[in-house]
């Protein structure tokens, strides 16, 4: 197989991998449906997959208890000097880091295939997308990266005798022996699991895990961390936001970018049905946007993958309608409970339990047991083109032109429903001190407030105070056709701790005012954390929002804001002197406007 490939250097690695790991056979995937129905029959024969026979071709995985979710203390970004990766990152030098991973990678593919993926990231020949090659000798990473991605013998002919690749190697750690049994889900201890990136070489090396992150590399390690640093040195950007387009009854479109932290309605603004009379709303993107100045001097974007890989729980037909007729068909659930009739159920789904389930780790499950039937990061890999709202330019090779940027974060009280950035640097500000109160889906005590940069703090492939820089210059070269940015919160609450807004389909209300602001059709009201809605140009028709209501939505505590300060000013210390001065003058003027 591997003489069968053209480009010399791609060959090269191949033979090198094949030679380390000392797999039994070498496999270049051509991303054929037939290919696919091929891996799927290897793992209902091993037993790791379980068909869902109220899902055509659906099928549900069960990992590891130790492999649930990316392992943030395990993942590294690994540079010349410690500097350079920064605070928010794991550390360790590259050639300690290269020497303990050879030890681990010699001989772990004995007894499996070694497979060769071929995958891009974006639509094939688009000038914003880049070509990977992830090797590993997991089927289920196969399948999964023949949804996320591109994948196949396309990508190849692309790639041609002398295109250059990102290198991923991936293996799961479980050599076997002759005569040894295998097992469903086959991984290394935690102990030895290494997520592991090198920027400088647009590497990417990872071991020990089989589920998400860890092992589809184009997903966060090359969509984010590799593509970050690439996006610096090259001019463009690299972001952890949704994309979606939002239509006016006059049939003008505006597109919008939304860097959100986990727990905060991504994917559901991304499928969001808008309640406003005769405005629509498509998807392009749930999870990454790639974006680069076009030729007319705007900003470009591009959804870099081919499918969604969502959190299952809290998914339902009231919180996310589309996102649920997505997944009728042709999908690979992980970690989800399984029904007596095979079908897949999560807490949330439904507002009554089944009586009776087999749950995440295969075990009977019935209302009365005390824990939850599937773990709280189950997952779904669904093909994007199966959205009932994608956008029908999703694929466009030259992208979406962004209008807005929006950052938010999940806040109970100080920060209002919406607000308006006065400028690039005063957005960029925003985004830099982006924050949430934890849940439990985030480390950490849940009420605590969590920075979280441009919902970027675990997926920035360098050191953050030079990618705060790299967002200033981006602005100043885009001048006058910079977006406009906004923040959000849907999540404040009453006094009595109930949700003053309804969120979902009422949030194409909040986006709507936007886009009137970047039509130029509506004023905004200045304050000092920048500028609000005026009173009644906020959409609220049909709303059972009481006038106090509202006026709590957007209530600008002063006091509270000045308490904010010191947290930020924490917050910007790590950064040392890779804090770009223009930040600094920002929190001093809005100490000023705070008084």
């Amino acid at each position: 197989m591997i003489s069968k490939l053209r480009n010399e250097k791609l060959k090269q690695w191949v033979q090198e991998v094949a030679d380390l790991c000392q797999p039994d056979d070498v496999y270049v995937c051509d991303g054929t449906r037939k290919e696919y129905d091929h891996m799927i029959a290897r793992l209902l024969s091993a037993g790791s997959a379980t068909p869902l026979k109220k899902r055509p071709n659906s099928f549900l995985f069960r990992s590891d208890p130790s492999d649930v979710a990316r392992v943030e203390d395990r993942t590294y970004i690994s540079t010349p000097s410690q500097d350079e990766a920064g605070p928010t990152n794991n550390w360790i030098d590259p050639g300690k880091l290269k020497t303990i991973m050879t030890d681990l990678y010699t001989g772990c593919m004995k007894g499996r295939t070694m497979y060769v993926i071929p995958f891009s990231m974006g639509p094939i020949g688009s000038p914003i997308s880049k070509i990977g090659i992830e090797i590993t000798d997991s089927p289920y990473v196969v399948c999964n990266m023949h949804i996320m991605t591109r994948v196949g013998t396309r990508v190849l002919e692309a790639l041609s005798t002398d295109g250059t690749f990102i290198p991923c190697l991936h293996s799961i750690g479980a050599p076997l022996e002759k005569g040894q049994k295998d097992v469903t889900w086959p991984c290394a201890p935690m102990e030895q699991k290494y997520i592991s990136h090198f920027p400088d070489e647009n590497l990417i090396w990872s071991y020990g895990s089989g589920y998400g992150g860890n092992a589809l590399l184009g997903k966060k390690c090359l969509a984010l961390r590799i593509a970050s640093a690439m996006a610096r040195r090259e001019g463009w950007m690299a972001e952890h936001m949704l994309i979606l387009r939002l239509t006016n009854p006059e049939g003008r479109q505006f597109h919008i970018a939304g860097a959100f932290p986990s727990a905060c309605g991504k994917t559901n603004l991304a499928m969001m049905q808008p309640t406003i009379g005769d405005w629509q709303c498509e998807c392009v993107g749930d999870d990454i946007a790639w974006m680069k100045i076009g030729p007319d001097g705007r900003l470009y974007a591009i959804n870099p993958e081919s499918g969604f890989f969502g959190v299952a729980p809290g998914t339902s037909d009231q919180s996310n309608p589309m996102a649920m007729d997505t997944l009728k068909e042709n999908i690979i659930f992980t970690n989800c409970a399984l029904t007596d009739d095979s079908d897949i159920w999560w807490e949330g789904m439904t507002d009554k339990a089944p009586a009776h389930l087999i749950d995440w780790k295969g075990n009977d499950w019935t209302p009365e047991s005390n824990r939850d039937a599937a773990h709280p990061n189950a997952r779904f890999t669904a093909p994007a083109a199966q959205c009932p709202v994608i956008c029908r330019d999703w694929e466009k090779p030259e992208g979406v032109p962004i209008d807005i940027f929006i950052f938010g974060g999940r806040r109970a009280t100080v920060v209002p429903l919406v607000n308006e950035a006065y400028n690039w640097d005063h957005g960029v500000f925003l985004g830099a001190t982006a924050a949430s109160e934890t849940t439990s889906a985030n480390i950490g005590a849940v009420g605590n407030l969590r920075r979280d940069p441009f919902a970027m703090k675990p997926f920035c492939g360098y050191n953050m105070g030079d990618y705060f820089q790299h967002w200033l210059q981006m602005g100043d070269k885009l001048g006058t056709k910079q977006p406009k940015i906004f923040y959000v919160n849907w999540f404040r609450k009453s006094p009595d701790g109930k949700f003053l807004w309804p969120g979902f389909g009422e949030n194409s209300r909040v986006l709507k005012w936007m886009c009137e602001r970047v039509a130029g059709s509506v004023e905004a009201e200045k304050t000092p954390i920048g500028l609000l809605p005026k009173e009644g140009d906020l959409d609220t028709t049909g709303l059972e929002l009481s006038p106090p209501e509202m006026k709590e939505l957007l209530q600008i505590d002063v006091e509270a804001w000045k308490n904010e300060l010191p947290d930020i000013e924490q917050h910007f210390a790590q950064f040392g002197s890779r804090l770009p001065e223009r930040l600094k003058k920002q929190l001093e003027e809005f100490r000023k406007r705070l008084g």
